[in-house]
């Protein structure tokens, strides 16, 4: 243990003092609190990479999870395994402290320094009634424990070959997603037909790779870092999901060249270049189906699919005959447990890396293949890109692809849920809203926290505007919370000029480039907010200090702190003007303008001190 521990520790309590987290006496019913005992059955821990990791060479994280508010206080016990006491004491003890709380579960965490060949480690926990327990292995025992078969087992040499490696430059950078059908044409198309809405799933508006590149002024200026382009590659449909050629461009889009061309204009300009690769699935025209669909079970390809039965049953109002995306017949799911549909699927995402130099794949549909082919998958892209980024998409949790051998992030769905159940249905309070996203910090490796996508919408949601009723206010306040907090904000086309649209695929209307269309106020706010983020460090890279929510008041109140630099982050999610006191002499980033000490309908505010710059 180091003395940063200590400091750790303390800087944690500061943080309950200041009201993150309940210290005896807040509670509204202490007696009632002081007169149980903790729930047994409530606490967990695992001494596997999960809650016991590395985070660097001789640098560990250890977690314990405790039902919510049970526990005053939680101590860790530590001691090498291979030096009997009687040689040399090595026990040592460090302070817990909640890092983060959802709606049902104390996250305890503490950071230690090792150098040992193995380390045994135990808790010590007390509740509010004055009960002492001390957990070890699994176990619960009324003394101290002093055997190392009661202790937990970390090998540290094991935990930091497994530690999660991420791409450095990917972490909180701001994602601009492109639905390159929809974004901008190099052809003609009429103003009636490109602002048609709403639009159907078929509309063909033309849009190309050329036509981003025309219009790249538009996202520089924006401010973006990482350009997310949905498939490109050969299909006959407009959303490009049912893939013909792996190798081929769509030549609607334009060729390689042209994606070569777009990825040296962003990286000449200092961004990034993903791409999606559908590899759940396959659409019908691809050579391997079609020739199952030719021979029938005579196919040499019948074990890349989930063939169920013969002949094929491919018919609308029908389930299909196989496995599918959904029970879309033209989507049919690839076997990749087949070694030969694995290795053609390895090879294509390899290929794009190496013949474009792109940065990264968004996986589609990613938690429905299996675990084994995602870790071959990230042997083999980081074997040819290092830094490549790999990111799943997957519409809940998925802490069982983010131990750092499979996805390196995902799409974060549950702040998107989040942000919609909070300001769209008003459903959710602001303690509930920081409870949700303490529930994913809370079981997440912590270097995920600057990785996960957070987005208000995509192309498979409808538009957030369309969703709050286009009242712009709301969009703004979720849009602030995107691009405010740490991780990876995904901007969809189109949100920053204040695109409307409904559920797919009305959310894929073409994009706004007639300024007249454009809400220029929306995108001056988009752009402020970017800056802002790129500005203050502090946003993303410092710790939190102070955290609550003030549910009667509609109040959300995040305060970060890094070295010398102190911000304060405000979000006013109900209708009514709310009084802040106490902030006179700050300075509010979002206006620009001394703080009026109040707060408006759906408002956030962004708060330094003073004319601090940094």
């Amino acid at each position: 243990m180091t003395a940063v521990l200590l400091h750790n520790a303390l800087e944690m309590h500061g943080r309950r003092a200041a009201g993150n987290f309940p210290v005896k006496g807040q509670w509204k019913e202490t007696a009632e609190q002081e007169s149980r005992h903790m729930e047994y059955a409530a606490i967990r821990h695992y001494a596997d990479k999960r809650y016991c990791y590395a985070t660097e060479k001789g640098h560990f994280v250890i977690r314990l999870e405790v039902k919510k508010g049970d526990a005053l206080k939680v101590i860790l016990h530590t001691q090498n395994k291979y030096l009997p006491l009687a040689y040399m004491d090595t026990r040592q003890e460090c302070v817990m402290e909640p890092a983060y709380s959802d709606d049902y579960i104390d996250y305890y965490e503490t950071e230690v320094d090792l150098d040992v060949v193995c380390l045994r480690y135990f808790f010590e926990i007390e509740d509010w009634a004055g009960k002492v327990v001390y957990y070890g292995n699994h176990g619960f025992y009324d003394q101290c424990i002093t055997s190392i078969d009661r202790m937990f087992d970390c090998p540290q040499t094991l935990r930091e070959e497994e530690r999660f490696e991420l791409p450095s430059w990917a972490e909180n950078k701001v994602i601009y997603q492109i639905f390159p059908s929809r974004f901008a044409t190099d052809k003609e198309v009429s103003e009636e037909d490109w602002y048609q809405a709403p639009i159907g799933g078929k509309a063909d508006l033309k849009g190309s790779l050329r036509g981003i590149i025309e219009h790249f002024d538009h996202i520089r200026n924006l401010g973006v870092d990482i350009l997310y382009l949905t498939p490109i590659f050969r299909s006959d449909s407009v959303h490009k999901y049912n893939t013909a050629d792996y190798y081929e461009i769509d030549a609607s889009f334009g060729d390689k060249e042209d994606l070569k061309e777009l990825v040296r204009l962003a990286h000449g300009a200092g961004m990034y270049v993903i791409l999606d690769g559908v590899f759940n699935h396959t659409g019908i025209d691809f050579f391997a189906f079609r020739d199952i669909m030719e021979k029938q079970d005579k196919s040499a390809y019948v074990d890349w699919y989930y063939i169920e039965s013969f002949p094929l049953v491919m018919e609308w109002g029908k389930r299909p005959g196989y496995k599918t995306f959904s029970y879309a017949g033209y989507m049919p799911k690839l076997n990749l447990q087949n070694p030969e549909t694995a290795d053609y699927v390895i090879n294509v995402a390899a290929y794009w890396i190496r013949e474009c130099d792109i940065d990264g794949w968004r996986l589609d549909v990613a938690d429905e293949i299996s675990h084994s082919f995602w870790k071959r998958f990230r042997r083999e892209m980081k074997a040819v890109k290092k830094d490549i980024l790999l990111v799943g998409e997957v519409w809940h949790y998925a802490g069982d692809f983010l131990e750092g051998d499979e996805w390196d992030s995902v799409m974060n769905y549950p702040f998107y849920d989040a942000v919609v159940d909070l300001i769209v249905r008003e459903e959710l309070t602001p303690s509930g809203f920081r409870g949700k996203l303490n529930f994913v910090k809370g079981n997440l490796n912590k270097a995920l926290e600057g990785y996960l996508w957070n987005f208000i919408d995509t192309h498979d949601t409808a538009r957030f505007l369309h969703s709050a009723g286009n009242d712009m206010r709301k969009q703004n306040l979720a849009a602030a919370m995107q691009l405010l907090l740490p991780g990876m904000p995904m901007i969809y086309y189109g949100d920053e000029v204040g695109m409307e649209g409904g559920p797919d695929p009305d959310c894929r209307r073409g994009m706004l480039w007639d300024k007249k269309r454009q809400k220029q106020d929306c995108l001056a706010y988009y752009r402020r907010l970017i800056r802002i983020r790129h500005q203050y460090p502090v946003l993303t890279k410092g710790i939190m200090a102070v955290q609550y929510g003030e549910d009667e008041k509609g109040l959300l109140y995040m305060e970060r702190k890094l070295d010398e630099q102190r911000i304060i982050l405000i979000f006013h999610v109900r209708k009514g003007i709310v009084r802040l006191p106490g902030l006179e002499g700050w300075r509010n980033l979002i206006t620009e303008e001394d703080f009026s000490g109040s707060l408006g309908e759906y408002e956030a505010a962004v708060l330094v001190p003073g004319a601090a710059t940094y």
